[in-house]
């Protein structure tokens, strides 16, 4: 049986919201992007109020990107990843995905971000799987429609339970690990023998680890 060693990525991998950054970015290579902020301002407050779940923010949000061909988005990620992302890894999570991984553990990423660019963190060689929020493509073009639910909370074990059925992974939950840091993810910290929250403000009784 397989020992895993799961790790949400915004805040416990990231020292950043990855999806502002990717919208951060995007600006910054084209000023004319800045028309889609009072979007993003707007999809915030809907949210805030509770008028728009997280599937409707996040396909509102996404606008910026809409019908980008997916070679085009291909090309945007990886830059984005070169130039942005694994410059916001906190170094401790990558020695103990380094750590876990010489003991013998798989390390499994598993975020409600667009999967289209968590992606980008195979290039984390230990890295064995990721997984994310879903969004489809028409005729080779984005479009801003999530495919299936978003990957958060009871999702985050139902999609991580399917991979391994679909893959024939026995795993030993006992012995597994789980980083986040966040409750939402409790579902996922409960399925496991050995779960951590990062960073956590408050006092809790699963053990909290500071990374910087």
């Amino acid at each position: 049986m397989k020992k895993l060693a799961i790790f949400d990525i915004d805040y416990t991998i990231t020292k950043k919201e990855t999806l502002m950054e990717l919208f951060k970015y995007v600006i910054k290579k084209n000023k004319k992007n800045l028309r889609f902020l009072p979007r993003a301002i707007y999809c915030g407050i809907m949210y805030a109020i509770g008028i728009y779940d997280e599937r409707k923010v996040k396909e509102t949000f996404l606008r910026f990107i809409d019908g980008i061909k997916e070679e085009e988005l291909a090309e945007l990620v990886k830059a984005f990843y070169d130039e942005r992302l694994k410059n916001i890894l906190y170094d401790d999570a990558l020695e103990m995905m380094k750590k876990l991984k010489n003991e013998g553990y798989d390390i499994y990423l598993i975020s409600a971000s667009p999967e289209f660019y968590v992606n980008e963190f195979y290039n984390i060689k230990e890295v064995n799987k990721v997984i994310g929020t879903k969004f489809g493509f028409e005729n080779g073009t984005f479009v801003r429609k999530m495919v299936g639910n978003n990957c958060k909370g009871e999702e985050k074990v139902r999609r991580l339970k399917e991979v391994l059925k679909d893959e024939k992974i026995e795993v030993d939950f006992k012995e597994s690990y789980m980083f986040s840091d966040s409750l939402s993810d409790k579902p996922l910290l409960d399925l496991v023998g050995k779960p951590y929250l990062i960073n956590y403000k408050k006092n809790h009784d699963i053990e909290i680890l500071r990374w910087k």
